[in-house]
């Protein structure tokens, strides 16, 4: 009877003191600090780690669609009507971005690379063959003209060798030219004068199978919020292209990797070089891709906005003070002087006059808005688009009668969606990582309930073990008789 007390008293201690333990591992956050603290180590960019291997080759299948804004109206345009364009697309490609000549610096705090893009066309994915026609605004005479407008003498040249040619200020090229690359006669005509130009164009003429420049970025061994951010790009840790120190900055990472321990109340960073500039990226909303929880972060219009509703990128007003509106970056400083505007598709989040401006404008958030889901433990991207539009600036020309009598209006050419979805592999990695995790967390909460339950157990021995004598004396004269 003696034992049997111990054991049930026991019982009671234990139950206090696991309970007691649960509820001030619960205070102290123990264990989630435990866990971000394993994380934090872990997600470095050094040769072993699951981080670095993500980083050099992305495992998950990254896609590259292009859509083109077809233009049915070339006359009209020509006699100040507005444009009408209808989109065609998408031309997908596959999209593969190793980091290559990796080398570890200063103590592996740093490591510089490449980033090697290539893409293979993707015939099953998209609407036609690379063959396609696309009827588009000439950038390459509009270049031209804009370069050589002040000019009257070279301005008369090149327009009457643009008449003899039959160049005009649209186009028919196919698909893979516009994008890749074609001998423009014009600019071969050029060359003679300037033997360094070259004569090709393309939108992305130089683009496949080549990098934007080297990289030197922080691992993330000294902190882990510097995991893969940006610190130089090809010898720079700054711009040169704006006109404000704020607006020259290279800021966050690369777009690719962001570092672990995401925050709702974090502002996300990165460097674009199709913008030539950084950006950054709010907390949207909680999303589930693939069974694994994200936070959804996306750039607010505020990014874009021009200095009257964002004093701050000012800087991106060139030259100085010749400031467009809202939701377009004009870029020609970092395109070799091409009037190349920068924008969303179909300029969402952009002034209300460059959508009525252009007939077949139809911006929606769902596709037309850049997002990045990030699973918040770890920093993977389990999601992301990149959605770009390239636009060209064409106005009416006085020295050239090709322009007519066009009025002046942001053109868009084409729109990008940059897309990729965690691999099922990477998946399920980290699906048995985010397992653990809820098992460690929730092991104090398990030490409580453990605590309950044997303290309800202990509640139910103390009674039976206690018989009331009155009861006992009944069953006397039974066990008697």
């Amino acid at each position: 009877m003696l034992l049997k007390s111990c054991c049930i008293y026991s019982i009671g201690v234990f139950s206090i003191l696991i309970l007691l333990s649960g509820i001030v591992l619960v205070l102290c956050d123990l264990f989630p600090r435990f866990l971000k603290s394993v994380v934090e180590k872990e997600v470095v960019l050094k040769n072993g780690t699951d981080a670095f291997e993500a980083w050099e080759n992305p495992p998950a299948p990254i896609y590259m669609q292009f859509y083109f804004l077809n233009l049915t109206n070339p006359l009209e345009v020509l006699d100040g009507d507005r444009p009408a364009v209808i989109e065609i697309g998408p031309y997908t490609y596959r999209e593969y971005r190793p980091m290559e000549q990796v080398d570890f610096q200063d103590n592996g705090t740093k490591v510089a690379a490449v980033n090697i893009k290539t893409y293979i066309f993707q015939r099953n994915m998209s609407r036609g063959p690379e063959s396609e026609l696309i009827r588009t605004v000439n950038i390459p005479a509009m270049t031209v003209m804009e370069q050589f407008k002040d000019q009257t003498i070279m301005a008369s040249l090149i327009s009457s060798y643009m008449k003899s040619t039959g160049e005009g200020l649209f186009t028919t090229r196919t698909v893979g030219e516009l994008l890749w690359g074609y001998e423009d006669g014009l600019l071969k005509a050029l060359k003679k004068l300037k033997p360094d130009l070259d004569d090709v164009f393309g939108l992305f003429y130089k683009s496949n199978g080549s990098s934007d420049g080297e990289y030197v970025f922080f691992t993330g061994q000294q902190n882990y919020k510097d995991f893969a951010r940006v610190d130089k790009w090809n010898g720079d840790s700054k711009l040169s292209w704006w006109t404000s120190d704020e607006c020259n900055k290279i800021n966050g990472t690369n777009g690719a990797s962001f570092h672990p321990i995401v925050t709702r109340d974090e502002t996300l960073y990165m460097f674009s070089s199709d913008l030539c500039r950084s950006l950054y990226v709010l907390y949207e909303e909680e999303v589930t891709v693939k069974g694994i929880p994200g936070y959804r972060f996306s750039p607010p219009s505020k990014v874009f906005a021009n200095k009257t509703v964002n004093p701050a990128n000012a800087g991106f007003c060139v030259p100085a003070e010749n400031c467009l509106g809202s939701g377009v970056l004009n870029v020609s400083p970092c395109k070799q002087g091409a009037p190349i505007i920068m924008s969303s598709p179909h300029f969402y989040q952009a002034d209300e006059k460059y959508v009525q401006a252009v007939f077949g404008m139809k911006p929606q958030k769902e596709q037309h808005q850049t997002m990045i889901d990030i699973n918040p433990l770890t920093g993977l991207i389990i999601q992301a688009a990149k959605r770009l539009q390239v636009n060209v600036h064409i106005e009416k020309i006085p020295n050239f009668s090709q322009t007519g009598n066009v009025r002046s209006v942001i053109f868009p050419v084409v729109y990008l969606n940059e897309s990729v979805v965690i691999d099922d592999a990477s998946a399920r990695k980290l699906q048995k990582i985010l397992v653990e995790q809820n098992v460690v967390v929730n092991v104090p909460y398990m030490m409580i309930g453990l605590g309950i339950i044997l303290g309800g157990l202990f509640m139910f021995l103390m009674c039976h073990q206690k018989v009331p004598l009155s009861t006992a004396a009944e069953r006397q004269p039974l066990l008697s008789s």
